[in-house]
């Protein structure tokens, strides 16, 4: 998880999230919070800028002068922030948790895996897992999020660690790797609901997810080691993601663990913040 100095989530309630990422206070919009009052209100007046939504569109009130980038450290790597247009920073404390399985897992395995990163994002994934020592395959749609994720490795020192960079849709990448013949030992995937490649393919969450999982298990059919999933999408129990993924697997044994991710509050509460899911070989 983040170091209390790199990462706390002040208070949530009414729709909103307050969140300290290194120096700088923000506050955001929160659809799990809505409904939920606030534990704090006299914090929320130590928010350094705030995301507001105005019929489609939305945008940062700066309270104060913020750089236009800064960065917070997971363990020993770098992760930049900045403010973007859409409310995000670059970063979903969330996948903290998975970030430490996935190097608990790594550092235990015997030889060097190959891992496949699919809708890598700004790379905490890729990081962890080229921290840990695997080859890295990092893929994303968006040209802007593949650069970004470079910095992160660049800063967090490293730049000579295996991982090739990629940005094409994730079922039309996979798809070519499967003719190529290329193999791996694990996937990690973090679909959205709905998206676009840089050529403007479409991705649906419930049109596509089956079969590029389905895609994925012929990936790592020779030696798989482990599958980390997780989702945001909004009507989505932990149950119906397990179903969907144990139908890719098929009768292949391992240990499945499905369940919410959530972000603890200072005073304890947990904010829901999506699903994970966790395959590991026997």
């Amino acid at each position: 998880m983040f170091a209390k100095n790199q990462y706390q989530l002040l208070d949530f309630g009414d729709g909103r999230r307050l969140e300290r990422f290194g120096k700088y206070t923000l506050e955001r919009p929160c659809p799990a919070a809505e409904g939920v009052p606030r534990a704090d209100e006299k914090a929320w007046k130590s928010a350094h800028a705030c995301y507001i939504r105005n019929n489609h569109e939305g945008n940062w009130r700066s309270r104060t002068h913020l750089p236009l980038s800064w960065t917070v450290h997971h363990g020993s790597t770098v992760l930049e922030l900045k403010l973007t247009d859409f409310g995000h920073v670059g970063l979903f404390p969330e996948h903290a948790g998975n970030w430490d399985w996935l190097t608990r897992l790594l550092k235990s395995s015997s030889g060097t895996l190959k891992v496949l990163n699919l809708f890598a994002y700004t790379g905490g994934a890729t990081l962890a897992a080229a921290a840990a020592g695997a080859e890295v395959v990092h893929v994303d749609s968006a040209q802007n999020s593949v650069l970004w994720a470079r910095r992160n490795t660049e800063a967090s020192g490293l730049g000579n660690a295996s991982i090739r960079w990629i940005t094409e849709d994730a079922l039309k990448f996979v798809s070519r790797e499967l003719k190529r013949g290329n193999k791996y030992h694990g996937v990690v995937l973090d679909p959205p609901s709905y998206g676009h490649g840089p050529k403007g393919e479409v991705w649906k969450i419930q049109e596509h997810l089956p079969e590029l999982l389905d895609k994925c298990m012929e990936l790592t059919a020779e030696d798989r080691r482990f599958i980390l999933m997780s989702s945001h999408t909004t009507g989505y129990l932990p149950s119906d993601l397990e179903r969907i993924l144990r139908n890719a697997l098929g009768n292949n044994g391992g240990k499945l663990d499905a369940g919410g991710l959530a972000i603890r509050a200072v005073d304890g509460r947990q904010l829901p913040s999506g699903i994970a899911l966790r395959w590991v070989a026997d």
